[in-house]
Order: C-alpha cells, then sequence, then structure tokens
C-alpha cells in the first residue's frame, strides 16, 4: 500500500511538473517572443531609416509629388531587410521590417517578402507573410484591413502607397495569391499589386487570410510622403 502511494505521488509531482513547464512554455512562445521580436525588429526598421535618409541626395520639394516612374529596387538576398512596412489602420506608430525570403527564421525577425514575386512600387505582385501571433505578431489585425486603406512600403529610392481593395480566406496551397496578377494564373501583370497574407484564423495555420492592394502612388524618398497619409483611418 506504501508503495502504491508513492507511486501516485510520484506521479503527482510528474504531473504538476510537466503542467508548470508546459505554462512556461506558452508563456515564452505568445508573450516573451512578442517582447524580444518587437524589439529586434524596431532596431531593424531604425536601422533600415537612418540607412535609407543618409542616402537621400538633398531635401525634397515643400510639396511631395507622385512620380510616374516605377520604383526599382534589385531582389535582395535571403534574410536581407530592404524595405520598412507602414499600415496606418494597425496605429499611427506601427512599422514593420520586411525581409527577403518567408522562412521560419525570417518571419521570426518581422515580415517576409515572397522570393519571386514584384519588389515594392514595380509592375506585378508585391507578396509579403507575416505572423498573427507570437514573433512580434506584425499580421495580428489583418482581418481589420478595410477596403480604401493605406499601406505604405518604404525603400531607400521611394516611397510605395497601396491602397486596400478586397480580401480572401484560401487554404494554404492556393498560391494562385501570389500570381503577377492576384488569382489569374498566366495573366500578365500591367500594374502594381501588393498581396498580404496570415495564417487563419488566429493561433491556427488551417487556412490564409490574403489582403490585395492596388499600387496607387510612388513617390520619390528624398520628396517624403504627404501630410496625412499615415493617419490613422477611423475604426470601422
Amino acid at each position: 500500500m506504501r508503495a502504491v502511494r508513492w507511486s501516485l505521488g510520484l506521479i503527482g509531482d510528474l504531473c504538476l511538473t510537466v503542467g508548470a513547464l508546459l505554462l512556461l512554455f506558452v508563456v515564452w512562445q505568445l508573450w516573451w517572443t512578442d517582447v524580444t521580436a518587437g524589439r529586434a525588429q524596431a532596431a531593424t526598421v531604425h536601422e533600415l531609416s537612418r540607412d535609407f535618409a543618409a542616402s537621400d541626395p538633398a531635401p525634397g520639394p515643400s510639396t511631395p509629388r507622385p512620380t510616374t516612374a516605377p520604383a526599382t529596387v534589385p531582389e535582395p538576398a535571403v534574410g536581407k531587410a530592404f524595405a520598412v512596412l507602414r499600415v496606418p489602420r494597425f496605429g499611427a506608430d506601427w512599422v514593420r521590417p520586411v525581409i527577403e525570403g518567408t522562412g521560419h527564421d525570417v518571419l521570426q525577425r518581422g515580415v517576409g517578402h515572397y522570393r519571386g514575386t514584384a519588389m515594392p512600387g514595380a509592375v506585378g505582385n508585391f507578396a509579403i507573410a507575416g505572423h498573427r501571433t507570437t514573433w512580434g505578431r506584425p499580421f495580428h489585425d489583418i482581418d481589420r484591413l478595410r477596403a480604401g486603406d493605406l499601406v505604405v512600403v518604404e525603400t531607400r529610392s521611394a516611397y510605395s502607397v497601396y491602397a486596400v481593395r478586397s480580401h480572401l480566406v484560401v487554404d494554404p496551397t492556393d498560391v494562385q495569391v501570389i500570381t503577377p496578377v492576384p488569382n489569374r494564373p498566366g495573366a500578365r501583370a500591367t500594374s502594381g499589386w501588393l498581396t498580404m497574407t496570415a495564417c487563419h484564423p488566429k493561433y491556427s495555420a488551417a487556412h490564409r487570410y490574403v489582403v490585395f492592394a492596388e499600387l496607387v502612388h510612388t513617390y520619390p524618398h528624398d520628396a517624403g510622403l504627404p501630410t496625412g497619409t499615415l493617419v490613422a483611418p477611423k475604426a470601422a
């Protein structure tokens, strides 16, 4: 009988230990990764912004004007941060780095750019992916985006401004959403698009939430953005 009680006590202690470890893992996964990733991503944005500003030839005009010339951004190496993403709907101070590639290590550091898709401001589909939970969860509120909301992509040469047009929920295998003309495989692109993808629903990878936005303006980097571009829209 004593042996039975000892065994039950040992099992109980093991269950408590396992439970505590699981709780710590959840805290690490859902909270601490956000803290550490958020700090790292903010540092990357700061570095990019400093480098972009240093490359401007001279102060731009007092009133920024769109350019008809497409933005030219060479495709960077995998793992390299090359752009800054701003989504006013997510908050006036919301900003994330865009990094080449969509591997697990890349998405821990920011928003990832699908290799082979267009670069910011170019004709075609600039397709990006981000976590909805953990690792800074850049696209946590992707389902809050509404038609007409602006998304701004800053590179060394330009600000590319996209306007949200629609959204869609698809299976993870539905890769046609990142073709040059979204959802039209084989079609020839004649304009610029931005496709944002994230897991759906939150805390699951069963589907993908996809937002499509159309390129509406491109401003030279040294000219800056028109006043009000980054103002957060009213809640909807």
